[in-house]
């Protein structure tokens, strides 16, 4: 039997831009395992998307709510996702023109 998987999607808000939040996410996410992509919104927003076991996500969760040194985080608004693409690594993507999606 394979382990229970949770998969992520989330927008950070705040100063989350320029001083290497993509980055950290990115060596956050793989020192724990997860699979997914982190990107720029032309907002200013950064949204993510990840998956892993139930306490990897909440570890990972945990680090974006403090994000890098220089980085100030006003918002991290997260939405379990049941139904997703099983991405391989974790990637940082080119930068998207779409604003937040969650409510």
């Amino acid at each position: 039997m394979s382990e229970r998987r949770v998969g992520i999607h989330g927008i950070v808000q705040g100063r989350v831009q320029g001083v290497g939040f993509r980055w950290f996410t990115k060596k956050r996410a793989r020192s724990l395992g997860l699979q997914g992509w982190v990107r720029n919104l032309f907002n200013g927003d950064v949204e993510v998307f990840f998956w892993g076991s139930p306490a990897d996500v909440e570890r990972m969760k945990m680090h974006l709510e403090n994000g890098p040194i220089g980085a100030r985080v006003d918002s991290l608004r997260c939405q379990t996702v049941s139904d997703f693409e099983m991405v391989k690594g974790f990637s940082i993507r080119d930068t998207h023109g779409r604003g937040s999606c969650l409510k």
